[in-house]
């Protein structure tokens, strides 16, 4: 009878053990998963980050652009008006020599458009824009808003050099990366908030290795990088899954 008892004792032992070991399976598992759903959803709202980065130096870049004059084809820049004066027509000639003898690949900044951005518009009411909670938005006035700008259409000239891509990487993983970069989106809009002083000299931002003070105006840039859901058309932008609001102040030269 005791041997009986043993072996009985034996057989339920074993369906406990079995019963723990594939508890502590599945939990190991359910644990996998969700450190893999969470490295996903981490790698997600960093790429947002990237494209929220992005609008900021997109706004930056715009700024500067209108501040020293838009890069434009030196071959499309239009003569004087007809009837122009001899003296008009003069200064057109050296004015366009001048652009020839500083161009690079053709292209020189258009100095004649050269301008200091100010508030003349008012913005769209975005996810971004409603994103800053502190803006006042009675009355507000930007100097420009850009939206919904693609930022896998941006970085397109990546992919179609192959020889800066990596060689390891197929074809349909090449594919797979754009379309997913596609789901991005960035938008910014810039404010102008007056006189600032600042150090430096020449027409660079944010100019503080040398003491000579200078008096230029603030500009504050609003950025914001989307990750839309999967399939989204490249026109829709209302309704994204991730949103990263980013703000930052640049000071231009007077």
């Amino acid at each position: 009878m005791n041997k009986k008892n043993e072996k009985g004792f034996a057989l339920v032992l074993s369906i406990i053990l079995l019963l723990v070991m594939s508890l502590m399976g599945g939990s190991l598992i359910v644990i996998s998963a969700g450190d893999h759903q969470s490295n996903n959803t981490s790698d997600e709202y960093q790429q947002t980050f990237y494209v929220a980065e992005t609008a900021l130096l997109e706004g930056e870049k715009n700024l500067i652009n209108r501040m020293m004059g838009p890069w434009v084809s030196v071959d499309s820049i239009t003569g004087p008006e007809p009837g122009a004066s001899a003296e008009e027509q003069a200064a057109y000639a050296n004015y366009t020599a001048q652009l020839t003898a500083s161009a690079t690949g053709g292209f020189a900044r258009h100095t004649d458009r050269r301008d200091l951005p100010r508030n003349a518009m008012a913005p769209t009411a975005t996810p971004c824009f409603n994103s800053f909670r502190n803006i006042v938005r009675a009355g507000i006035q930007v100097t420009e808003h850009i939206i919904n700008r693609n930022f896998g259409t941006l970085i397109t000239p990546v992919f179609e050099n192959r020889t800066e891509l990596d060689n390891l990487a197929t074809e349909a993983q090449v594919e797979a990366e754009k379309t997913y970069l596609e789901r991005f989106r960035y938008e910014w809009f810039s404010v102008n908030i007056g006189s600032a002083p600042f150090r430096g000299t020449g027409s660079s931002i944010k100019k503080t290795t040398v003491n000579v003070q200078r008096q230029g105006t603030a500009y504050r840039i609003y950025g914001c990088g989307y990750m839309m859901p999967n399939g989204s058309d490249t026109d829709e932008f209302d309704d994204p899954e991730i949103i990263i609001p980013l703000e930052t102040v640049v000071v231009l030269s007077n």
